[in-house]
């Protein structure tokens, strides 16, 4: 099981990274951006987005934050201009990194039930299970947007986490 350390520190990764694809993808054109390069959700625009969506659902479930509009489906167009993506992406992940500070050990370790639209159908699962699989989906879909990135002559800078800042 994870523990609040953990969360704490993975927040702080996720807006490391964050920061840097971001820095990267911002030196590359809004065509480059919006290329279809094959991957699951097509480009770096709209992989980003639907990465901030899925962080907002997830965080709906743990911290009672809003629930952004519409399905899966929907999340690549959720934000459509690159300097709202942009603002939204830093506003949230500071808003992540203020969640994981005021944590109680209790919440980690308990249950929670919610109903996913993924498969459409009620779920209890244990808390910690979800958080680790919320901070898997974002290194998953960071990952493929660094490929992406790279493929445009981009050059992401380090993304060990044991070479991440204190």
């Amino acid at each position: 099981m994870i523990d609040v350390a953990y969360v704490q520190r993975m927040t702080r990764y996720n807006r490391w990274q964050n920061e840097n694809l971001y820095g990267v993808a911002d030196r590359l054109s809004d065509d480059e951006r919006r290329r279809e390069h094959g991957v699951f959700f097509g480009s770096i625009h709209k992989t980003l987005s639907h990465l901030l969506w899925g962080d907002r659902v997830w965080m709906s479930r743990f911290a009672n934050w809003p629930k952004p509009d519409g399905g899966i489906p929907a999340s690549v167009s959720l934000f459509s201009d690159w300097d709202n993506l942009k603002h939204e992406r830093t506003t949230t992940d500071g808003a992540l990194v203020d969640w994981s500070d005021k944590l109680d050990a209790s919440w980690v370790a308990g249950d929670m039930t919610w109903f996913s639209g993924a498969i459409n159908r009620e779920v209890t699962k244990p808390t910690w299970q979800l958080v680790t699989h919320f901070f898997n989906h974002q290194t998953h879909h960071r990952g493929q947007v660094h490929a992406m990135l790279t493929q445009a002559g981009g050059k992401p800078h380090d993304t060990d986490l044991f070479v991440m800042p204190e």
